[in-house]
This record gives structure tokens, C-alpha cells and sequence, in this order.
């Protein structure tokens, strides 16, 4: 039998009694498969684990979780060395998975396993903010931002994704724009902002499609400004259609800073970071990843 290159499969702690993965891993390593699994009880765990893996000399590291987890290992695995860095593997293992979902991941443990170990590589962006923060997917502001911080553990795990949008719409008496400036180059926007979506990726908040053509390996970050007062028509029509919305400002930057009088909160893949400014750039072709063939996000 031929040796094959270990894997490394980094899990989030909630997802350590899943049956199905339990069963994916026994499958694929009676094929031969060498699969190691190391679980995450607390932050920096993610971190640890991947350097872990650069030691052992693993092919790919397998981020099982939601998106916050996937940051967490995408983020660690692009301050590594390039020359021995691991190949980025993903199961979806979260709530909302908004990064699994838009790639096109397969929800079913077995083949998601299979394509994170044996899915062809391709380069793909990271987002870095402040020097020091990272997201694979999405920075969001202001409305996506209350809803993914303050929907309560238990309403996310009962409905999911959806949960996202209805707690957000049960809060909309407490909805107060961000007053902020946003630039970049050959681009300039002030104003009062509901929402502000920064994606490498498409959606965010549970399949909130805030960046619809945003693609993960052009070397841009697609930008999303809702400014509308009328909120629930441009929400409406951001959840069924891709056409141009009146409400909502729209470009794409390699680069941008945005900057307010008050503190704002941004949420990085679920991470919230808060501050007056961010200046937020794309690290074109920082990781690779394995994902599916005919991927929509890949230029």
C-alpha cells in the first residue's frame, strides 16, 4: 500500500460527538488515508495545531468548524512559511458555514472529507485589518454585525442560518446607522451606513449575499454600503435578487480605510473586532485551498 501524506484534521470542540464525520474518518482511513484529528477547547488552539501540522509535515490541514474556525486555521496557516505550508482543507461543521456554503463544499461529512484531502489546490485571497486580524470570508458592519454577536446561542442552533434574519428583524427598533468615511483608491464614500459588507467571499450572517460577485483569487475585496433608510425593501431585495439595488453603494479595492467619529464594530468571520479605523488590504494568493471543481468563486 502506498504511504499517503498525513492530513491533519483540526475540530471544533462542538463538533467532536458528530457520528457521520466519526464514520467519514474510519472510511477513509481503512483506504489508506493517514488522518490525524486534534480537537480545539480554546482560542489559540487553531494556531498551535497548525504549527503542529508544519512539524509534521503534513499535505493539508483540515479546518472542521464553522467560519470563525476556519479564520482561525486560515489565518495561522498564511503566517506560516510558504515554502512548507499545508494545503487549507474545509468541512462544515458551524451554524451559518457561510464561506463552506458559497465554495460550493458538499454539507454531507464523507465527500466534504474526501474533497478536503483530495480536491484539487487552487490560490486564493486573504483579508487582513489593522495589521493583525484576518478573514477568509467576510468583514461585515453595523445591522450583520448586531445580528452574528447577539443572536443567541441557542436560536442559532435551532434555526441555523436563518435565525441571522429573523433575529435581526426583531431588533429593528434598536438599528442606528454608523456615520463613517470610507476610501480607497480612486474611491471615496462618506455617509450614514446600515450595513457595510467587505467580502473576499459572497455572503455572511447565515446566507446574507452582501458581496454577490465577489470572487476569493482576484487580488480584491468586493464592498458593499447599505445605505438606504427604507431597510427591509434593500434586505428583501438583497435576499432574492443580484440586480442593482438604489440603496446600496457598490465597488471593488485592493485596499481601503474606513474611519469614524464613534467606535464602530466589525465582524470578521464572527470575530468581532472594534476601533474608529480600519485599514483593511487583500493578501492576494496568501493560501491554498482545496475546493470544488467549477467553483463560482474562483475567477
Amino acid at each position: 500500500m502506498d504511504n499517503k501524506p498525513l492530513t491533519l484534521l483540526i475540530l471544533n470542540g462542538k463538533g467532536a460527538g458528530n457520528d457521520d464525520l466519526r464514520e467519514a474518518i474510519t472510511t477513509l482511513r481503512e483506504e489508506g488515508f493517514d488522518i490525524a484529528v486534534r480537537v480545539t477547547f480554546e482560542k489559540g488552539d487553531g494556531d498551535r495545531y497548525v504549527k503542529e501540522a508544519i512539524a509534521l509535515q503534513a499535505e493539508t490541514v483540515v479546518a472542521g468548524g464553522g467560519d470563525g474556525t476556519i479564520n482561525e486555521v486560515a489565518t495561522a496557516l498564511a503566517a506560516s512559511s510558504a515554502d512548507h505550508r499545508p494545503v487549507l482543507g474545509i468541512l462544515p461543521l458551524g451554524t451559518a458555514n457561510d464561506f463552506a456554503t458559497s465554495v460550493g463544499i458538499p454539507e454531507e461529512m464523507e465527500p466534504a472529507l474526501r474533497l478536503a484531502i483530495q480536491g484539487k489546490a487552487s490560490t486564493i485571497d486573504l483579508a487582513r485589518v489593522n495589521q493583525d486580524h484576518y478573514f477568509i470570508n467576510m468583514a461585515t458592519g453595523g445591522f450583520g454585525t448586531r445580528i452574528t454577536t447577539e443572536t443567541p446561542e441557542k436560536l442559532k442552533s435551532a434555526l441555523g442560518g436563518v435565525s441571522y434574519f429573523i433575529h435581526g428583524l426583531m431588533r429593528m427598533d434598536t438599528l442606528k446607522p454608523d456615520t463613517c468615511e470610507i476610501s480607497g483608491p480612486d474611491f471615496a464614500w462618506q455617509g450614514d451606513a446600515l450595513v457595510i459588507g467587505i467580502g473576499n467571499g459572497r455572503q455572511a450572517g447565515g446566507g446574507q449575499r452582501l458581496c454577490p460577485s465577489a470572487l476569493i483569487n482576484d487580488g480584491r475585496l468586493d464592498v458593499s454600503i447599505v445605505t438606504a433608510q427604507e431597510l427591509l425593501p434593500t434586505l428583501l431585495h438583497s435576499l432574492t435578487g443580484d440586480d442593482d439595488n438604489p440603496g446600496i453603494v457598490t465597488t471593488q479595492l485592493e485596499s481601503l480605510t474606513i474611519r469614524s467619529p464613534h467606535e464602530m464594530t466589525f465582524n470578521l468571520d464572527g470575530e468581532p473586532l472594534s476601533g474608529r479605523e480600519f485599514v483593511i488590504e487583500v493578501m492576494a494568493g496568501a493560501l491554498s485551498c482545496r475546493l470544488p471543481p467549477q467553483c463560482d468563486l474562483l475567477s
